[in-house]
């Protein structure tokens, strides 16, 4: 007979084990969760007290679902997801209509938030939420309707919605280049400035990278004046756009700075890159007026 009073887990250690058992890893676990490792490590610990059970095999940079881990995850997975649906349907039924979008923080601040406030004049009676992150999502799983992502050519998922092409071009402040006493008119003249550098040690970007730039355009070995590394591309813009260097632009996301005057193109050498930005539907948001409106927005802003 099923008993109410019947003690169940706190909701965060559930989560944190689901995320952990889903990506066999607590650092990516923490990631998503927005958490640190040993904070993820001690709700699974706490879990498996709770249920007097191992859930984990740890062993040397790995982890391992025990038996009873398996199916606890199983039941976990489904539980949460059925919690997530029947939370959006209820925010629905009282707040209107909630559209829930992910995609990177540099397109996030640099070209989406700017432009939200023409989307919910057009149309006022949609909310929607922005989940920035780099992290690969299940889009179904965390109550996201549409994702805007960066997709190499050839593997465009399904049903996604063909944005823009990927070009790559140096970009610079009109400020920085008055100032300073180089010419930067062709690629070699990149010897003479300081160059604006993602940092990507795990080469996650190989295309958005300043060598492969410079190797498409006949200076392979060139050596910057300078450099400076961000971690975030947003960052390295950010810096571009307050005169710090030569920042190589993703055009897909600082073309409104150069239209702006924020940003100066000084030669047209844009490298074509096999990739495209793509709107990315949810299983069955494409049937949501919300979701379509939202893409078809995006596709006259982008146009």
């Amino acid at each position: 007979m099923h008993n109410p009073r019947r003690p169940l887990p706190p909701l965060d250690l559930v989560r944190g084990f689901e995320a952990a058992a889903r990506r066999l890893s607590f650092t990516q676990a923490a990631q998503e969760l927005f958490v640190t490792q040993s904070a993820v490590s001690r709700q699974v610990q706490a879990l498996e007290e709770f249920l007097g059970v191992k859930l984990f095999e740890r062993r040397h940079k790995a982890l391992e679902l025990t038996e009873a881990g398996q199916a606890y995850y199983r039941a976990a997975a489904a539980a949460l997801a059925e919690l997530r649906a029947a939370t959006q349907r209820v925010r629905e039924s009282t707040r209107g209509h909630v559209l829930t979008v992910t995609t990177t923080g540099s397109f996030a601040s640099i070209w989406l938030v700017p432009r939200l406030g023409r989307f919910r004049q057009a149309h006022p009676g949609i909310d929607v939420r922005i989940a920035a992150t780099h992290l690969t999502l299940d889009l179904a799983r965390e109550g996201i309707d549409v994702a805007i992502r960066d997709v190499p050519s050839g593997k465009e998922p399904p049903g996604s919605v063909r944005l823009v092409g990927e070009r790559l071009c140096p970009v610079a402040s009109p400020a920085y280049l008055r100032e300073s006493k180089a010419p930067l008119a062709q690629p070699a003249d990149l010897r003479h400035h300081v160059m604006l550098l993602l940092h990507d040690p795990q080469g996650r970007w190989p295309w958005l990278s300043w060598a492969a730039w410079l190797e498409a355009n006949g200076v392979a070995d060139l050596v910057p004046g300078g450099t400076l590394a961000y971690d975030q591309y947003d960052q390295v813009v950010n810096a571009a756009v307050h005169g710090q260097g030569v920042a190589l632009g993703r055009m897909s996301v600082v073309d409104s700075l150069v239209e702006e005057g924020k940003l100066v193109a000084p030669f047209g050498k844009r490298m074509q890159v096999p990739r495209a930005l793509h709107a990315i539907y949810a299983p069955g948001a494409e049937n949501r007026p919300e979701a379509r409106a939202f893409v078809d927005w995006l596709r006259r802003e982008i146009a």
